[in-house]
């Protein structure tokens, strides 16, 4: 198979027909084998009934239904292990992204051997103050943290080499940092394409402020965890042995001084509780860094216990 497109979905029953009908006219057009991944990530709306009546249809568009809302990383996680397609491209379905953007996508990823490309949303058409701005901060502070030189991070349309989605794990609110997934992996070609943004036809924006907490957060956590995740020992224990010996030394002082007078209240002293407290701190990220040692070393693959009972999966089609 060519291609596969995972569509992550809540609540877009009005785009889905058009979306639908757009990206098979292109795909068509360009005599590509393909699949349409809709994953419903617990709608309330009309969602599921109107992806059954497409699947009829086409049997080259799919459904996955969740119970309830997990989240766009879920419903990413899921249809990336669906994908069955050379090259896997994902979209949001509120038609802001341009199905039209389909084969130059995967042109940069057979033809220029990309491993990941990302959209770039070069001109948006989105509220400045409360998505624009932030959004840029967000991603000036993930290319620094990163070393990827790509304008938009979190742009919902992406194409993957097959190999790249099936090696990463999209869990928590990572959407926004996989290309920092990727690289992670080991897949170092991440490519970039400037790519039409269009005005919102349907529906509202199902994201917040809070996401771009959250994108720091996340951030954070795979910056830490790609550099240490397989060695805590090495962060926690540096960290350790610095507090712990720079504890020590102030302590050892404090009482070489009480040695050499005999009235030096040491109690009396805040260098003494300084001492006191670095060392504690020390012997603390020892301990933290000998119990991440024993998570790291016998924890099983999330994957495998984000398994469909976990997700609410009710239906697939």
């Amino acid at each position: 198979m060519d291609l596969s497109i995972v569509i992550p979905l809540y609540n877009e029953d009005e785009s889905l027909p058009e979306l639908c009908e757009w990206i098979v006219r292109v795909v068509t057009e360009n005599n590509l084998t393909y699949e349409v991944i809709l994953v419903d990530d617990g709608s309330t709306d009309n969602s599921w009934e109107v992806i059954e009546e497409i699947a009829q249809k086409n049997h080259s568009l799919k459904g996955i239904k969740f119970q309830r809302n997990y989240g766009k990383s879920a419903a990413l996680n899921e249809g990336f292990k669906a994908a069955l397609g050379e090259v896997v491209i994902t979209m949001d379905a509120d038609m802001q992204d341009s199905p039209d953007e389909i084969p130059e996508l995967r042109k940069m990823i057979i033809e220029d051997g990309f491993d990941m490309v990302s959209g770039w949303k070069k001109v948006r058409y989105d509220n400045a103050l409360t998505k624009n701005i932030p959004s840029k901060v967000f991603n000036a502070l993930a290319r620094r943290v990163s070393g990827i030189k790509l304008h938009d991070f979190n742009c919902g349309l992406k194409s993957y080499r097959k190999k790249v989605v099936k090696s990463i794990e999209v869990y928590g609110e990572m959407h926004r940092n996989i290309p920092v997934l990727a690289k992670w992996a080991g897949f170092r070609k991440i490519g970039e394409k400037v790519v039409i943004h269009r005005p919102r036809k349907y529906g509202v924006t199902k994201f917040g402020f809070d996401r771009f907490v959250n994108g720091f957060l996340d951030l954070a956590t795979i910056t830490f965890v790609s550099k240490f995740g397989k060695r805590p020992m090495h962060f926690f224990g540096l960290y350790g042995t610095f507090f712990f010996l720079l504890g020590l030394g102030s302590f050892l002082y404090i009482v070489i001084e009480k040695i050499m007078d005999a009235e030096y209240a040491i109690t009396n002293k805040p260098a003494f509780f300084v001492a006191l407290t670095a060392m504690i701190v020390g012997m603390q990220m020892f301990l933290t860094g000998f119990l991440a040692e024993l998570v790291a070393r016998n924890s099983t693959e999330r994957n495998n216990y984000l398994i469909e009972k976990k997700l609410g999966i009710t239906q697939k089609l």
